[in-house]
């Protein structure tokens, strides 16, 4: 059963048998097939005592805990204990994924939930959860980071047209701008519009204004 509080971190399940439900993390928990575990994922896939969770001064740490199938963050096999960031994905095996954010004082739980403001159109997305959805369908598996980032960014603007500049510092920030490639924008503009495809082909959410940069299109 999910635990429920204010004010510290969480993890809330998506794309998997546990979608919806968030534990508080106010001591370790541990993740697992077992009954035993604070979350317990009822697969065969997912090793009696899988994961664990830990927080402390510097933050949240995860730890793999010697599973068969494996403990993923950002897509990358855990084998030494990482500290996980607010937004960040976590998956056990190919089973159950989590997000994971630094405070639970606004858990957002899907579109149309009280505190959630859409802006209208076919697209909505939630900043809190790193969440999207296409009309009533959510983005599984949720998008990486950069690109979360990225539609985000043209997200907020409403249809304005948003410079590659603008775009380069908002989704690797002003520190590593200067070292992006035209290519890496491409690339990671290419991705995105891959990833909406598959979920609604008829309509092209990122338009290209040549000379001047990229505007969501969200009409309905």
């Amino acid at each position: 059963m999910a635990n429920t509080g204010a004010d510290h971190p969480v993890i809330i399940g998506q794309a998997g048998p546990l979608n919806g439900e968030r534990w508080i993390i106010a001591e370790s928990i541990t993740i697992g097939r077992d009954a035993d575990c604070n979350v317990m994922i009822p697969d065969r896939q997912v090793s009696r005592y899988h994961a664990r969770l830990t927080p402390g001064e510097k933050g949240v740490l995860l730890e793999d805990l010697g599973s068969k199938n494996g403990t993923f963050y950002e897509g990358k096999r855990v084998e030494d204990p990482v500290y996980v960031q607010d937004g960040g994905l976590v998956q056990i095996a190919l089973v159950q994924n989590f997000i994971f954010l630094s405070s639970d004082a606004t858990v957002p739980l899907g579109p149309g939930v009280t505190g959630m403001e859409p802006k209208g159109g076919r697209l909505f997305l939630d900043v809190r959860s790193r969440r999207v959805w296409l009309g009533q369908q959510e983005v599984v598996p949720p998008l990486s980071v950069p690109q979360f980032r990225l539609l985000y960014a043209l997200y907020e603007k409403r249809g304005q047209v948003v410079s590659r500049n603008d775009l380069v510092s908002v989704i690797w920030g002003d520190a590593e701008a200067e070292g992006v490639s035209e290519e890496a924008v491409d690339a990671l503009v290419r991705r995105l519009r891959e990833r909406l495809a598959t979920i609604d082909p008829q309509h092209a959410y990122i338009i290209t204004v040549r000379g001047h940069g990229l505007r969501l299109d969200n009409s309905e």
